[in-house]
């Protein structure tokens, strides 16, 4: 059967920087076995089936695969499809619908710029919870080959979080820290906590000042030896910015960089809103560019 598809660069504007992602249009009737072989085929971090919706409130319904294993929620994927989808639609301009994930449902706000560029953001399904504690600095280190020394720095401190995604979420000290770490796979098995497979490390040192964090994300056991952009991660990340930056009340606008290091720099807007100390509501935000459309025989 013939199945459109296109591929986008996400949380970019720009074609070839920020996460490739696919997205695979009429995916209803596809078995998870197809599903699966068709995203290690493209061997993108995630390819996403666009289904029909199960409930008529929803625009579609999402199925989002890593080369190696279905995942609940991700983020490039949801402002990828979002932005694929309203392309689809003929929009031009500004709409707003909510795309089904495993997670639960997910509104999206969208905004079309031309017939290949769009910006998407959604509101978290989940808010960040912290899940557990990181492993010990001498493990974690070893994952990364960097210096205990380096991990950690100010209020900051390694724990797992998870917004719909479990993550290892990681302070190094700086920039430079960040762009040393070399993925050491059997370390990083050491490192992995049941569901939680991967690890994202940061630093408060952006690239470009007006930004806030600088980013990386390894996650190779589902496949992804490295990803440029990683937006369930920053969806999780805000609980660290919650337990460690304390903002106070109203609304908080982040930028995070990440990819920078691969030659795929991307940037994640994330908006917190605070209310008696307390997070109320999160979204994740981003642009999306087409790069290629065609026929999938499957």
């Amino acid at each position: 059967m013939k199945r459109s598809f296109c591929t986008l660069d996400v949380f970019t504007e720009q074609k070839f920087a920020g996460n490739p992602l696919a997205v695979v249009f009429d995916a209803d009737g596809m078995s998870d076995a197809a599903m699966q072989a068709i995203a290690r085929e493209f061997n993108l971090s995630e390819t996403v089936f666009v289904h029909k919706p199960a409930d008529a409130t929803r625009r579609a319904d999402l199925r989002i695969f890593t080369p190696a294993r279905e995942l609940p929620f991700a983020g490039h994927p949801t402002v990828g499809a979002a932005v694929a989808i309203a392309l689809r639609d003929g929009v031009n301009g500004d709409t707003d619908f909510v795309l089904g994930e495993k997670v639960g449902p997910v509104p999206c706000c969208i905004s079309i710029v031309d017939g290949q560029l769009g910006r998407a953001q959604f509101d978290l399904p989940r808010l960040p919870a912290r899940i557990g504690d990181a492993p010990s600095l001498a493990v974690m280190a070893a994952a990364l080959r960097c210096s205990e020394s380096a991990i950690g720095y100010g209020a900051h401190q390694a724990a797992l979080y998870s917004a719909g995604n479990p993550f290892t979420i990681i302070p190094l000290k700086t920039r430079a820290d960040v762009d040393a770490a070399v993925l050491d796979r059997d370390a990083f098995a050491t490192m992995e906590q049941g569901d939680v497979k991967n690890a994202f490390f940061y630093c408060a040192q952006p690239v470009d000042a007006s930004h806030h964090f600088y980013a990386r994300m390894f996650a190779p056991s589902i496949g992804v030896g490295e990803d440029p952009a990683t937006g369930s991660a920053v969806a999780a990340f805000a609980g660290t910015i919650m337990d460690f930056e304390k903002p106070g009340d109203g609304a908080h606008h982040y930028v995070i960089e990440q990819g920078y290091q691969m030659g795929r720099p991307s940037q994640i807007a994330l908006t917190l809103h605070v209310a008696n100390g307390a997070l109320t509501r999160a979204s994740i935000g981003g642009g999306a560019i087409v790069v290629a459309e065609g026929m999938l025989d499957a």
